[in-house]
């Protein structure tokens, strides 16, 4: 009975003895480097502050403009980031290369600025040792294979500047790829597409597959002898987004051995919101096409109430941390739990995130909830960043066994012939 009783009494003391989520999340985070594989800053930075984005302190930023700062960066642990160096698909081939240079620029100003913060990092063996002096490791990421221009020296160069990823295509099918929101022309990587991923390979950057279409996805997939990311996509089985990934290619991440990491834009996460941008868009297109369509061309006024009255009687759908959590899960039944990872896009879809989200500073709440799901401390430390440095180090290691391939040299035309103007 006094055994029994002690115990009733000690009970209390047990439970309030185990650690909280965000004891146990911050205990994950200093062992292992939280590691999001798309950040959007720069762009964003070059688009609201303009020249004063090279001189302007970045400790603490307007959140209703930004969702990064250094002070949020910390709040959220981060411990790398693959910085985006974005520019518009719509650019012709010398001009984005041009606004890639500034862009990378931009992140190295930032580096250099701010050395306590954030340092520059190529190999999973560059990110562990940063992250251990408690500083953020910083990676580049070209987002667009029209960036390059058809050159494998502007790749090269890329490299050589410290890029650590080449997004494939952008928004636009290009020469030698299809994107997954532009008319596919190729049924996927022409030969050139695939010259490129062998020369990523051997370079020992990694083949980032957001933005493609499917069959963009399956060749370069065939095709690398490295495991392969997705940068920031979501789980096409829980919506429907051309931008996200099918359990087919799942299974087929999972045999490269490659990682997809999880896109918290909305229209990827939650395919009523999906439905509900769509329906809006037509909307906006039936009020107002201008120079000849809408009902009420000319009239902007008039236009502009009658989609405020639309979306006043067709409330937009949240979106929630929960369902961002739903896609992990998702794509760890479909793939496993060794291809997931965080890609949360912040700074990239203007502001516009689920809801518990809205900044940097939020990791640790989406790690709280998949622990409330039952979600080991292994597993965590998988997701956060354990899975992305496999990859790495997975790529590495093919760059080394190709240390005796000679450079890629041929053009667009060499390997695929005369083609039709690129969009």
């Amino acid at each position: 009975m006094r055994i029994a009783l002690a115990l009733i009494l000690a009970a209390p003391l047990l439970v309030s003895a185990a650690p909280s989520y965000d004891a146990r999340v911050a205990a994950v985070l200093a062992r292992t480097p939280l590691i999001d594989g798309h950040n959007d800053w720069a762009e964003t930075l070059a688009d609201k502050a303009g020249d004063a984005r090279w001189t302007m302190d970045l400790n603490r930023l307007d959140p209703k403009e930004y969702n990064t700062d250094i002070a949020r960066l910390r709040a959220g642990h981060v411990g790398g980031q693959f910085w985006s160096v974005y520019v518009d698909a719509g650019m012709p081939g010398p001009e984005q290369v041009k606004a890639t240079l500034e862009q990378i620029g931009l992140m190295k100003e930032i580096f250099r600025r701010y050395p306590s913060v954030f340092a520059p990092a190529v190999t999973a063996a560059d990110v562990r040792r940063i992250h251990a002096s408690g500083r953020i490791a910083s990676m580049l990421g070209v987002e667009g294979g029209g960036q390059i221009d058809g050159s494998f020296a502007v790749l090269r160069a890329y490299r050589a500047l410290g890029a650590s990823y080449l997004t494939l295509t952008h928004s636009k099918t290009i020469a030698w790829a299809d994107s997954a929101t532009d008319d596919p022309r190729h049924g996927g990587l022409t030969k050139f597409g695939e010259a490129v991923v062998r020369e990523l390979n051997r370079l020992g950057m990694l083949v980032d597959l957001s933005h493609v279409n499917e069959d963009t996805m399956i060749d370069a997939i065939r095709v690398s002898k490295a495991p392969v990311i997705f940068s920031h996509s979501s789980a096409r089985g829980l919506d429907d987004s051309p931008r996200n990934v099918s359990d087919k290619v799942l299974k087929l991440l999972a045999a490269n051995g490659g990682v997809i990491m999880v896109n918290y834009a909305p229209g990827y996460v939650s395919e009523a919101r999906r439905r509900w941008d769509a329906d809006r868009n037509a909307e906006k297109g039936r009020y107002y096409s201008p120079p000849y369509g809408g009902l009420y061309i000319g009239q902007p006024d008039r236009a502009k109430a009658a989609l405020a009255q639309w979306e006043r009687e067709h409330p937009r759908p949240v979106v929630t941390l929960a369902q961002v959590a739903d896609h992990i899960e998702y794509i760890v039944k479909v793939a496993g739990i060794d291809h997931v990872g965080l890609g949360g896009d912040f700074d990239g879809v203007d502001g516009n995130l689920p809801e518990g989200l809205n900044g940097v500073d939020t990791y640790p709440a989406l790690l709280a909830e998949l622990m409330r799901r039952g979600w080991s401390d292994d597993m965590i430390a998988k997701l956060a960043g354990g899975n992305v440095l496999r990859v790495m180090e997975g790529a590495e290691r093919v760059a080394a066994s190709m240390a005796d391939v000679a450079p890629a040299t041929a053009t667009i035309s060499m390997l695929d012939g005369p083609s039709p103007t690129t969009k």
